[in-house]
């Protein structure tokens, strides 16, 4: 079977060139019961004043996280990826529709980004999300504290 093309979980830009692109490029070790269902992403941040790319790893309560967090956003709220284990990206919403975005990568990047996205961008998010689950969807169950096996939905 062929790998999936790459799918933007996060995809924020702006008509002066900021972006902030989070890129799930697939799953962290395919076919391997402890890391199957871990997906890997490039985290993409151009501005002015920086251009990087950077690394993430997603678990599927951080997708879990990051639906509850779309669906809880208004202005003067935050939406959160990652964060515990590494590259921790959060949006906060101004109430004048202004995004802010920080990206921190310990030891390697700290930056706060302004982005003024247009159109209904929380509700096309969630929909990135739900194309995300679709492509890689949750394929290994934990029966017990650190004993895992393949749910019986598995694609082979």
């Amino acid at each position: 079977m062929a790998e999936p093309e790459p799918v933007d979980l996060i995809h924020l830009e702006d008509a002066d060139g900021t972006s902030c692109i989070v890129r799930v490029t697939g799953r962290s070790e395919p076919g391997v019961l402890t890391g199957h269902d871990i997906l890997y992403a490039d985290v993409l941040v151009s501005a002015s004043f920086v251009d990087a790319r950077l690394d993430v790893y997603l678990f599927q309560e951080d997708l879990d996280d990051w639906q509850r967090d779309l669906s809880d956003l208004a202005p003067g709220r935050e939406a959160g990826l990652g964060g515990d284990r590494g590259l921790s990206l959060v949006l906060h919403v101004n109430e004048d529709g202004q995004l802010w975005v920080a990206v921190e990568d310990p030891d390697r990047l700290s930056t706060l980004l302004g982005i003024r996205p247009v159109g209904d961008w929380v509700k096309e998010h969630q929909e990135r999300l739900e194309q995300v689950r679709r492509t890689w969807p949750s394929e290994v169950v934990e029966t017990a504290p650190m004993a895992y096996e393949w749910s019986p939905n598995r694609r082979r």
